[in-house]
């Protein structure tokens, strides 16, 4: 008896996590120079165009190994639900958008930091399940939930804690999946 075959069921989110995969072991073997060049958002010259493409490929960088299972594995997770229901554009477009956000946020607010990680990407996703089996005319409860207990979370350790997370990232993709969710709301997924 032959073994099922494995299906690349979730195309964006699964290509997603390995471009992430792929962008950290390139800054392994390059001790981080690649990360620094490709995958971290900072304010550069706007003559630069990598600058440009940064906004968009910050969020496929990671710190290290247990940055980047923390975020790819809520990813995988919460993304292949999310893909089914809006469609593998769709999702696409709405990563797309979280982390031109995020990425500009990042360098019109705190010019002399850099910023990597997808936790935009999933904080987004998260939210924008919350809102997955919207009906018209109501607020769902799970998303009066996740906003005051992840992303109310995330504020109060903005203004308590001082580490090297960033949850203004976190709250600016929770919005997005909010505004995106809105936006989309009951939305019936298009052909792939």
């Amino acid at each position: 008896m032959r073994p099922p075959p494995i299906q690349y069921n979730s195309p964006v989110v699964l290509t997603f996590s390995l471009l992430s995969l792929g962008a950290l072991l390139l800054g392994e073997l390059t001790g981080g120079a690649s990360t620094g060049l490709l995958f971290c958002v900072y304010r550069s010259p706007l003559t630069d165009p990598l600058t440009y493409v940064r906004l968009f490929t910050h969020v496929l960088g990671h710190a290290g190994y247990s940055h980047f299972m923390g975020n790819i594995m809520l990813l995988l997770v919460v993304g292949p639900p999310l893909e089914e229901k809006y469609g593998s554009r769709r999702l696409l477009g709405c990563i797309a958008l979280t982390a031109l956000v995020s990425g500009l946020v990042q360098v019109l607010l705190f010019p002399g930091t850099a910023l990597l990680g997808a936790s935009g990407i999933v904080f987004m996703m998260i939210v924008l399940s919350s809102l997955a089996g919207m009906r018209e005319g109501a607020i769902p409860l799970t998303l009066i939930l996740v906003v005051l207990l992840y992303l109310g979370g995330e504020v109060a350790a903005a203004l308590t804690t001082q580490d090297s997370v960033s949850q203004l990232t976190h709250v600016v993709g929770g919005l997005c999946g909010a505004v995106l969710g809105f936006a989309m709301g009951g939305a019936r997924p298009p052909s792939r």
